[in-house]
């Protein structure tokens, strides 16, 4: 049975006359940033966020004085979360391992997981301060052993973000500058006279954000390619609709372009569940962002069984996947596509996004298929090396690696084989100069 729609939303399209107006100015302020350094990131900072102090990057003395204005109990729940953070990510680097082999006698490879020398964190603001998006980009660094991690957040309508200044710091932020957008990005990207390159740049952001990440991508490594946050819930007919509808929407929220899709083998669940958002936005604060996001982006999907409804949660693989069944478990083997999943009722996306100690930084519009999210392992480089200690070794590779390098016409590196071979075993050197 092929899955029957009571809501559906149009295909996503990535070349329309607003993107490449967003890829234009992108390329513009980068371009802007390469050649004058500072003073562009200034005159963009004035005109995009009217936000130029004498020095961008915070002082310590300011941190603290930022620091000390945050309430008590968001301090205690910025640690809190953090140490979640930090022990889920000190789990992922103990399950690497550097190893070492003697793979034939006098014949030694091995591999390291060696940490990138400087990190970047972006850290939005806008409408929403994304606070626990400082946990995940600055812990997970240092807990990789980046030496130094420099961290953007913009100011919010002028207003110095305190509470996101500080899970910057307690994360452990070697730098916090007080600047955003592409200009932001740029600078830590490229370098300028007062903001030192990075080799690899971590963090969600706008639109804008994205683009750069997407156009600096090769000049420094990046998280992922980031797009708007989605949310796909796989129901049965046992799940509860109000929870449903209330987690669709808890996405939703993110901005007028988030997926919310719900699949289902009930549709009097999934009726119910439509019903009930209809109910429920109205009242929601964030309206103006779920309810568009729902009406452009909304999708419910009835399917014949939950073997249907893993298959057609995998062709979409979506950011979060959460799984609201009598055996949430079973997802766990029937589907493979995910930045995440959320098993059963007693776990959510906001426990993912805010506070649980998983990385909520993960892909999206499909890049499941081939990556997952932001985790320890983005922060190093996996290297190999290799040693041969023993001659005999030497030459078997050598006439080796002569014969295969002949193959793909590559004289000279067969020549560096029969080199080897000749200085251990006398093997004749017949493109040797004479004399030699």
């Amino acid at each position: 049975m092929a899955a029957r729609y009571l809501k559906s939303a149009p295909p996503v399209t990535h070349d329309d006359a607003a993107s490449r107006g967003v890829r234009e100015t992108v390329a513009a302020v980068i371009a802007d940033v390469r050649a004058r350094g500072d003073a562009a990131v200034r005159e963009y900072s004035e005109k995009f966020d009217n936000w130029s102090p004498a020095s961008f990057r915070l002082s310590e003395s300011e941190i603290e004085q930022i620091v000390a204005t945050v309430p008590a109990q968001a301090l205690a729940d910025i640690k809190t979360v953090q140490a979640r953070v930090r022990d889920f990510a000190l789990r992922q680097k103990e399950s690497l391992h550097d190893f070492e082999a003697e793979v034939e006698p006098g014949v030694f490879l091995g591999q390291k997981n060696i940490p990138v020398s400087a990190a970047g964190a972006y850290v939005p603001g806008g409408r929403y301060p994304l606070v626990a998006s400082a946990h995940m980009t600055v812990v997970t660094a240092k807990v990789a052993g980046v030496g130094r991690v420099a961290s953007c957040t913009p100011p919010i309508r002028g207003e110095i973000p305190a509470a996101t200044i500080a899970a910057l710091h307690l994360a452990g932020a070697d730098e916090i500058y007080l600047l955003g957008g592409t200009q932001a990005v740029a600078a830590m990207a490229l370098g300028t006279e007062t903001i030192g390159k990075v080799d690899l740049l971590a963090g969600p952001g706008n639109a804008y954000v994205a683009e750069a990440k997407r156009q600096l991508f090769g000049e420094v490594g990046i998280d992922l390619f980031a797009g708007p946050t989605e949310i796909l819930i796989v129901a049965d007919g046992a799940a509860d609709p109000f929870v449903v509808a209330v987690d669709l929407l808890s996405q939703a929220e993110h901005g007028p372009d988030s997926p919310a899709i719900l699949i289902t083998d009930s549709e009097p669940l999934a009726r119910r569940v439509m019903d009930l958002i209809e109910e429920i936005l109205p009242g929601m604060p964030t309206r103006d962002f779920a309810a568009p996001a729902w009406r452009d982006h909304g999708e419910v999907a009835v399917v014949a069984d939950l073997a249907e409804a893993y298959a057609l949660a995998d062709a979409y693989a979506s950011e979060h996947v959460q799984i609201l069944t009598e055996s949430p478990r079973d997802a766990l083997t029937a589907m493979r596509n995910y930045g995440a999943l959320f098993l059963g009722e007693g776990t959510c996306v906001s426990y993912g996004d805010k506070v649980i100690g998983t990385n909520h930084t993960l892909p999206t519009r499909g890049a499941a298929r081939y990556t997952g999210g932001l985790w320890v392992g983005k922060y190093l480089k996996t290297v190999t090396y290799q040693e041969v200690t023993s001659r005999e070794a030497s030459v078997e590779l050598g006439r080796l690696c002569g014969r295969a390098a002949r193959v793909e016409l590559f004289e000279g590196h067969a020549r560096s084989g029969d080199i080897r071979a000749h200085q251990y075993a006398g093997d004749p050197l017949p493109w040797a100069p004479a004399g030699l």
